[in-house]
C-alpha cells in the first residue's frame, strides 16, 4: 500500500499511532527532532521511491491530518551499523549514545516485524519544518 497522499504531498507518518506518533510528532513541531529513519526493505515492500532533497511532505496525525509541512534537507542510505552520532542526535529523541539509538530502533522495528542486523540499509532523512 503506498505511502498515503495529504493535499497533494507524500505523507510522512512518523513512529506508531498513539502516544509515540504523539511524542515525536511534538518533538518536530519543537524543533528537537530534525531527522528520522526508515527501512529500505519498507519502501521495497511499498513499491515507493525515496524521498529526495527539497521535496516537501505532509507531516500527519493519527487520522492522517496534516499538522505541519516539511522539506527533506537530505536523504541518505547507509548500512545500519553506519548511522552516525550526528544522526542519532538530530533524531531528538533523548538517546544518551548511538549505542542507546541502536537499541532502541532495533527493538522499534523488531516489534513491527522487521528485524535487521548490522548490514540492514536505513534511510536517513533530515527535515525542517515550512509550516505548521
Amino acid at each position: 500500500m503506498p505511502f498515503p497522499i495529504v493535499d497533494g504531498l507524500r505523507t510522512l507518518e512518523i513512529g506508531t499511532p498513539g502516544a509515540m506518533r504523539q511524542r515525536l510528532n511534538q518533538l518536530i513541531l519543537d524543533g528537537h527532532k530534525r531527522a528520522t529513519a526508515g527501512l529500505l526493505m519498507e519502501y521495497v515492500r511499498e513499491n515507493e521511491e525515496l524521498e529526495t532533497k527539497g521535496e516537501l511532505l505532509a507531516l500527519v496525525d493519527d487520522d492522517t491530518q496534516r499538522i505541519a509541512t516539511v522539506v527533506v534537507v537530505e536523504v541518505e542510505t547507509v548500512p545500519f551499523i553506519e548511522v552516525p552520532w550526528k544522526f542519532a542526535q538530530a533524531e531528538g529523541e533523548g538517546d544518551e549514545s548511538l549505542e542507546e539509538w541502536r537499541e532502541g530502533h532495533r527493538r522499534f522495528w523488531s516489534a513491527e516485524g522487521d528485524p535487521v542486523d548490522d548490514q540492514t540499509p536505513v534511510v536517513l532523512i533530515w527535515i525542517e519544518v515550512v509550516s505548521a
